[in-house]
């Protein structure tokens, strides 16, 4: 079912200049949005929201379909993309999410802002909200760093990552992938398999599986495992065999070497033969088993390249999907009113 106002339609009430896949002219409604100023957390949301997002990406993703991949929804808009840690496709997926709704973006890296210089964050963020830009979206090696950011200015921020406390985004994302392949997450089995302790990918997703009713179970080596586990509510296990075991989705994350303060299993190769996925052991999960990755993978060390490359693996999938899903996100926020 798609959300109230859905971003696509072509008999809405407000027209603005557009293109379909025609290159007739495409009209919009002002989007309802989401209730919070800003998306920092999962917990930030309530199921209906969760769900307007997923629906409204849906429609979104028409969008990347179209001769001229381009909407009028946030013009006017500007959008300002501050990455303080490396990215792909998190920062090509919200450019690509900003240009497509027709906002002026404007890329800032660590590497070459003032930040080099000895700038804080909460300096460079004052200093950008005095050129009074519409949305932030922030990634950032210090948990809690849109948490800053968000008390500090009036634009809406999006966190885009904070150490490794979140990633709000690529959990919807998720989700959207496997309501697409799955037609629900309820009732599911999905096995997170990796690096937990280093990973905000996990955290995000845990608390998106759960609200959506699925059944969660976690696995990695036990030095890799969160302290505060039990808090999470998912099931927790060291041995593979029995997360793959009847599982619906598997997801794999990347063992964090840049974030490890020493020794957490004695080599790569060593983790890749006692948690690595590999064809042999997909024979455990259901048949219909969907295989994910958040990306960058380590091929050869938390996969194998026969499954990242093989007929379950739905990967590339996820990245097609970011960038609907973080229109979704940019678009209703656009239309939060918080004054």
């Amino acid at each position: 079912m798609l959300p109230r106002t859905d971003p696509t339609r072509h008999d809405a009430e407000i027209p603005l200049t557009g293109s379909g896949s025609s290159g007739a002219p495409a009209v919009f409604e002002t989007p309802a949005g989401l209730r919070a100023k800003d998306l920092l957390s999962i917990g930030d949301l309530s199921v209906d929201e969760i769900q307007l997002i997923l629906d409204t990406a849906e429609a979104m993703k028409e969008v990347g379909t179209r001769t001229i991949k381009k909407v009028p929804t946030l013009r006017g808009k500007t959008v300002v993309n501050l990455f303080f840690e490396a990215s792909t496709r998190t920062r090509a997926s919200f450019e690509i999410a900003e240009k497509r709704l027709s906002a002026d973006t404007l890329n800032v890296a660590a590497t070459g802002s003032s930040v080099v210089k000895g700038e804080t964050l909460a300096d460079t963020v004052r200093n950008l909200e005095a050129m009074a830009p519409d949305m932030i979206v922030l990634r950032h090696a210090a948990a809690g760093a849109g948490h800053l950011a968000a008390r500090l200015c009036r634009a809406r921020v999006i966190n885009a990552g904070d150490g490794m406390h979140e990633h709000p985004t690529q959990a919807l994302l998720d989700a959207m992938t496997i309501r697409q392949r799955k037609g629900r997450v309820e009732g599911l089995k999905v096995s997170i398999i990796g690096d937990l302790l280093h990973s905000r990918v996990l955290r995000s997703n845990v608390l998106l599986l759960r609200a959506l009713g699925a059944e969660v179970c976690v696995c990695g080596p036990a030095t890799l495992m969160l302290p505060d586990m039990a808090r999470l509510s998912v099931r927790a296990t060291t041995s593979i065999d029995e997360a793959v075991e009847d599982a619906d989705v598997i997801m794999l994350l990347r063992i964090q070497l840049e974030r490890m303060r020493g020794y957490f299993f004695p080599s790569l190769r060593e983790y890749f033969q006692q948690f690595g996925m590999t064809v042999a052991r997909l024979r455990r999960a259901k048949r219909d088993v969907i295989i994910m990755h958040p990306g960058p993978m380590n091929r050869g060390v938390e996969i194998a390249s026969e499954v990242a490359d093989g007929p379950y693996s739905v990967i590339l999938e996820q990245v097609t999907n970011g960038v609907a899903v973080r229109m979704a996100v940019l678009y209703l926020l656009a239309g939060a009113q918080h004054e």
